[in-house]
């Protein structure tokens, strides 16, 4: 009966099994951007902190996109496991440069998943990707627009401050 079921799925089933795997790494990006509030939160960094409780919620968005979308098409979504994520951070520089370091590895991920689709003619996956490949073009932008800010105001007493305020302003406006 499981080979019946996945025979009719919309989608192909290389793609839905790499697409749970994309639903863990949404995941333990979620957690990572909650470990990172709260480190911002603890160092009276607002801005930052309420930049990366926004940016947890957005990641468990895009999870849960995915795992619909699954659903949706006949699939089976799995409900992720997430592992340790990195709690201790030295400076909130070296938080934004791990953001976009993450943000850069699903960026890769999505990429090869659209490549993916391509290679075994799946056009709904990588029709329903297209809206990812958008999505974290502007994420990278909005994390590398922060880092720009590092180098403009510093990384010391009055720099910091006036650099955590200016954070939430960074993802109002458009790319």
């Amino acid at each position: 009966m499981k080979d019946l079921v996945r025979q009719k799925l919309s989608i192909h089933v290389d793609i839905m099994d790499l697409l749970n795997k994309q639903i863990q790494k949404e995941a333990q990006s979620s957690a990572s951007y909650l470990a990172m509030a709260s480190w911002c939160d603890h160092n009276a960094l607002t801005g930052s902190a309420e930049f990366f409780y926004e940016q947890a919620t957005e990641e468990r968005e895009h999870m849960m996109k995915i795992f619909r979308f699954i659903n949706d098409n006949g699939g089976t979504a799995f409900s992720p496991q997430t592992k340790e994520v990195q709690h201790d951070f030295g400076s909130l520089e070296e938080i934004y440069e791990t953001a976009l370091d993450q943000e850069i590895e699903i960026t890769e991920s999505i990429h090869n998943l659209v490549q993916k689709c391509r290679k075994v003619n799946d056009l709904t996956s990588e029709n329903f990707l297209q809206w990812f490949v958008n999505e974290q073009m502007e994420e990278e932008q909005m994390i590398r627009r922060a880092l720009e800010l590092f180098d403009l105001l510093g990384t010391d007493g009055i720099g910091l401050k006036l650099l955590d305020e200016r954070i939430p302003e960074i993802r109002k406006k458009p790319l």
